[in-house]
């Protein structure tokens, strides 16, 4: 049984750093990460109602993640300004969603699985719709890649461009509603953001094209989720906050790798 449920996180893990890490890259190019955010909270609002309304979990979370992620747009369309508005959806949303949930009778629900992840509820159909939605997300990604990019440089070279701005917005929208929804299991809601964030910003350094940077974001998060788990089963931590504590240190790491390139560059300068 430990192999199985093992053998399942790391698979499910995999599918969340293959589709996280290049949108992370969009996160990290376009400073969305308070938008993130806004949108991981709204999982546990997500979670609540689909108890109410006897949906799957997967759809309750899909549906208000999606649906704060549209609301945090518009609001920024209509004027307001972005962070305020992020702060408002972000804390607002899983207050309800956790204020919704102490209402939830006859239910047991493990709120504190949802909020950081719980590799032992994973299924093999819980895989497959993990697998299934990182698949979107990529092809999302692959198919509107240069238009997206066109957009993060700049709304007028888009609209230039032929290529409308909010509807890449829009893209990316539906694309972190999705991962959040498949990753609320396996990292939990207050994590999610976090592995759309670090590998990112872990691969931009050493990254020399934006293709470049998001495929190393990619396997950053897969190498976070393997030494993760590892260090999980290791020293009996919980894997979501293992999983990201190790992509952490893997940041850190490039931060001092990164360091040491520029000292010994700087020295071959000095020597010439």
């Amino acid at each position: 049984m430990f192999d199985d449920f093992m053998i399942r996180a790391f698979a499910a893990g995999v599918a969340v750093a293959f589709a996280a890490g290049p949108l992370g890259c969009f996160v990290v190019w376009r400073r969305m990460a308070y938008f993130g955010d806004a949108t991981a909270h709204a999982a546990i609002l997500g979670v609540a109602l689909a108890f109410w309304f006897s949906l799957s979990v997967l759809a309750g979370v899909l549906l208000t993640s999606l649906a704060v992620a549209l609301l945090a747009v518009w609001l920024g369309g209509r004027g307001h300004a972005m962070d305020t508005a992020l702060g408002v959806l972000a804390h607002s949303a899983l207050a309800f969603g956790v204020v919704a949930a102490s209402f939830l009778s006859g239910v047991r629900l493990d709120l504190q699985g949802f909020l950081f992840g719980d590799i032992l509820t994973l299924s093999d159909r819980d895989l497959w719709l993990i697998w299934s939605g990182a698949l979107v997300v990529v092809a999302l990604l692959v198919w509107r890649w240069q238009a997206l990019l066109t957009a993060t440089i700049s709304d007028d070279l888009a609209r230039v461009s032929g290529i409308d701005p909010r509807r890449e917005r829009l893209i990316l929208s539906v694309a972190l509603a999705i991962v959040v929804a498949v990753s609320v299991k396996l990292i939990g809601a207050l994590l999610i953001s976090a592995m759309l964030i670090i590998p990112a910003a872990t691969a931009r350094a050493g990254a020399r094209s934006p293709e470049g940077m998001a495929s190393g974001a990619a396997g950053i998060g897969m190498l976070a989720v393997a030494g993760g788990l590892f260090a999980a089963s290791r020293f009996d931590t919980p894997a979501g906050p293992t999983i990201v504590t190790t992509a952490a240190a893997l940041f850190v790491l490039s931060l001092i790798g990164g360091y040491l390139r520029g000292e010994a560059r700087g020295r071959l300068r000095l020597r010439g």
